[in-house]
């Protein structure tokens, strides 16, 4: 059975820095609430306690993985929970030792004491963790989940990185690997974002396609223009400073606007130099995972640490290449960013914690690449040609935050990200696929058996790297 993930499943809205770390026990948290509803003990539950694994402990301080536990634990929603709510909805509960639980009824729950870091892994995935139900200081119910990436919580996962539990029904046009994408297209002469559409018409209606892609595109822009208008300094204690307020400052000009939609035909109008085209897509990229650290409402795209080269390069599109660009063109870049995030999501992983960062970054890449090739006039072959450049070039790139942050290195490198998605565009536009020596299926695979060979020290555990060789006192 074909594993049908939706590109709304690869482009999830939700809260910083890290779809593993942050939304994903986020949304375990509410799963383990359904569960307790399921079983019929949700009112029985005085006492919660919840265990974190592996690399949720290792980097879970930085990550904010305790503060999602509570939230999600109170019953705030990640796609809807007002941001500048965030911060004294954790207070409270840590002030008080209350939480509202699933915002329905009190329960004792003191986060210094019912949240455990443990820094041994779990089976399955280095990403564990377990909520434990207590009825007056009885054991009622235990549940164990994993955050595989993207924001996707599983109760196991097996080895070769297949998630049984998102299969959905089958789409019209079943896909799992690039070869049986080219196939479709070929078979039915269209486009890979016509093909897309069509399986996502299958579980949801025109208007609600619509609608979601430009909810998801929306958010996007808003996140570059926060980004772009907040000046100061990180939280986590690295004293990272943003950039992306300093580089827009000076390259915005004097033209006036007030709302997003104005901001893309001011930017339209500057100087578009090769220097001001490097700036203007590293500062977008900068701009949404500034906003990412500081706990903004981001896109998993296909994950929180690279939310930011997706939006970069659509927005380079945008501004840059294609000023009569409109929904349409961001709806079929969308659709086809999508649909790489899942190749590689079923042929591999896309969570640091598994494969280092060649599954964030390489795969945000991979997917942007992709994108900008259809909107730019590319084919179908040429389309995977430009992810597949994207990707062989982050191949072995490791995760290795400083302090467990997603700041040192991670910000920086959605821009480097992003500047290579352009440049395999670029490349696979001015290549016969006839041509071409490596298929993306096999850079897939490649891939994950690199993940496989990597040492765990650069899988998100700030054990190496650049994790261990710059102090946090150096900063």
């Amino acid at each position: 059975m074909n594993e049908c993930i939706s590109v709304f499943d690869m482009l999830k809205i939700g809260v910083g820095p890290s779809s593993s770390h942050t939304l994903g026990p986020w949304r375990g948290a509410e799963r383990f609430l359904a569960e307790l509803r399921e079983e019929n003990i949700f009112d029985s539950v005085t006492r919660i306690k919840v265990d974190l694994y592996g690399s949720l402990s290792l980097t879970g301080k930085g990550h904010a993985t305790d503060l999602a536990v509570i939230l999600g634990l109170s019953g705030a929603d990640p796609e809807y929970v007002p941001i500048e709510a965030v911060e004294s909805i954790v207070e409270n509960i840590k002030e008080t030792s209350v939480m509202r639980l699933g915002n329905e009824r009190e329960i004792t729950f003191t986060p210094a004491d019912d949240i455990i870091f443990n820094r041994d892994f779990l089976p399955f995935h280095s990403n564990g963790f377990r909520f434990t139900a207590y009825s007056n200081d009885k054991e009622i119910f235990v549940s164990t989940l994993y955050s595989i990436g993207g924001g996707f919580v599983v109760k196991e996962e097996r080895t070769v990185a297949k998630e049984k539990e998102e299969i959905k029904d089958n789409f019209p046009y079943p896909v799992d690997k690039a070869t049986e994408l080219l196939e479709y297209t070929k078979k039915l002469n269209k486009s890979i974002s016509e093909l897309v559409y069509e399986n996502e018409k299958s579980i949801r209606s025109e208007q609600e396609i619509h609608t979601e892609l430009m909810r998801v595109w929306n958010t996007m822009l808003e996140c570059m223009y926060t980004g772009c208008h907040t000046e100061g300094v990180l939280p986590g204690g690295l004293n990272v400073r943003r950039r992306a307020y300093d580089m827009h400052l000076k390259m915005i000009g004097d033209l006036p606007y007030n709302n997003p939609q104005d901001w893309i035909a001011v930017i339209r109008k500057t100087e578009v130099k090769f220097r001001q085209i490097l700036k203007w897509v590293s500062c977008f990229a900068l701009a949404v995972n500034e906003v990412n650290a500081a706990l903004g409402r981001v896109v998993t795209a296909p994950t929180n640490g690279s939310a930011g080269v997706i939006p970069a390069v659509l927005m380079y599109y945008l501004v840059i290449e294609n000023h009569e660009a409109g929904e349409d063109e961001i709806k079929q870049f969308l659709l086809v960013a999508g649909e790489i995030g899942s190749l590689f999501k079923k042929g591999a992983t896309i969570s640091a914690a598994m494969g280092g960062c060649q599954a964030e970054i390489g795969v945000s890449s991979a997917m942007a690449a992709a994108g900008l090739c259809e909107v730019m006039g590319g084919t179908p072959e040429q389309c995977l040609i430009a992810s597949e450049i994207a990707m062989e070039h982050h191949l072995g790139l490791t995760c290795d935050p400083i302090a467990g942050l997603v700041q040192v290195p991670c910000i920086e490198r959605n821009t480097m990200g992003a500047i290579k998605a352009i440049n395999a565009a670029e490349l696979a536009l001015e290549t016969d696929p006839k041509n071409a020596k490596v298929p993306l299926d096999k850079v897939i695979n490649t891939m994950w058996e690199t993940a496989k060979d990597m040492n765990n020290k650069y899988k998100e555990t700030s054990e190496g790297g650049l994790a261990i060789t710059v102090n946090v006192s150096d900063c």
